[in-house]
């Protein structure tokens, strides 16, 4: 562990603990800085993951995510983001969770340790070689990710292996590696300071590139979101304003008549056309608000 760069201990605040408020919240966020640097680094194996994965969940594949601690728990909040963000079917967004969901609140101990674990727990997933894998681990060593890999290669399953130390087994055994070089931590071994935060970037990053690729926005609108509540309601609206550049009434008699589904209602008012032939449009242009317009 002492060679890992996540677990060298920072030579710039070895007298941490004499610092005063300030100072302590002004060392961590100067720290934070680095996570963005570190996953700008990685920003071409990030996009490369995006175009590999791209044809494989066109055509009906999974995104599938594994980790164990604070790094399979921001897993777990990047699938579950998806279905609100961008409608996206939530059984097509699947995180495996080193102790399962027990480990969300606590720490399972051991669990992580679990090589066999992760590949039985990705067996049951049923994975297919149009699924997608993110495998996520600070160290880029963590047994029950390495098990998960594993079992999704032998299946065919497209791997991507998110870590932060050069060299790590888990970007190196998957199809694609991806790392995060944080380095030291304020707190000497704490991934879920800036590894975690760049880790967290990175998923964003990577999802975000990938619902965009697959027409889930208008532009830079967010059109395909799912308006359950009131808050999003609001923002469909407004969305639905902006990019058909119509008066809130206009907007609101669209969204009413469309299940407040703004993709068609936009259609509707930029083409002219009723709900169904705007939907028939979409459905024709995958899903492209421009290619349903013409």
């Amino acid at each position: 562990m002492r060679s890992l760069r996540t677990e060298t201990p920072s030579e710039q605040h070895v007298e941490l603990d004499r610092y005063d408020s300030v100072r302590l919240v002004t060392a961590f966020v100067d720290d934070q800085r680095l996570a963005a640097e570190a996953v700008y680094a990685a920003r071409a194996a990030l996009g490369a993951a995006v175009d590999a994965a791209l044809p494989r969940i066109a055509a009906g594949g999974r995104l599938l995510y594994v980790g164990a601690g604070t790094s399979g728990r921001l897993g777990v909040l990047d699938s579950v983001e998806l279905t609100p963000t961008f409608s996206w079917p939530r059984e097509r967004a699947r995180a495996l969770l080193a102790g399962g969901e027990r480990a969300m609140f606590e720490a399972v101990e051991g669990a992580e340790d679990d090589r066999e674990q992760g590949a039985a727990d990705l067996h049951a997933l049923a994975p297919t070689p149009n699924d997608v894998l993110l495998a996520i681990a600070a160290s880029g060593s963590t047994p029950y990710a390495l098990g998960a890999v594993e079992a999704a290669r032998a299946a065919g399953t497209l791997t991507v292996g998110i870590a932060n130390n050069p060299g790590a087994p888990l970007a190196a055994g998957a199809d694609i590696g991806v790392v995060l070089d944080t380095g030291p931590e304020v707190i000497s071994g704490s991934t879920r300071l800036k590894a975690g935060t760049a880790q967290k970037i990175a998923l964003n990053s990577f999802s975000s590139s990938l619902m965009v690729r697959l027409h889930k926005t208008y532009g830079n609108l967010m059109v395909d979101l799912r308006a359950t509540n009131a808050k999003l309601r609001r923002r469909a609206l407004a969305l639905t304003q902006r990019a058909a550049a119509v008066d809130e009434t206009a907007a609101r008699l669209a969204l009413d008549g469309c299940a407040w589904r703004v993709k068609v209602a936009v259609v509707m008012l930029r083409a002219g056309v009723d709900a169904v032939t705007a939907e028939r449009r979409l459905d024709a242009a995958q899903g492209s608000v421009h290619a349903a317009l013409g």
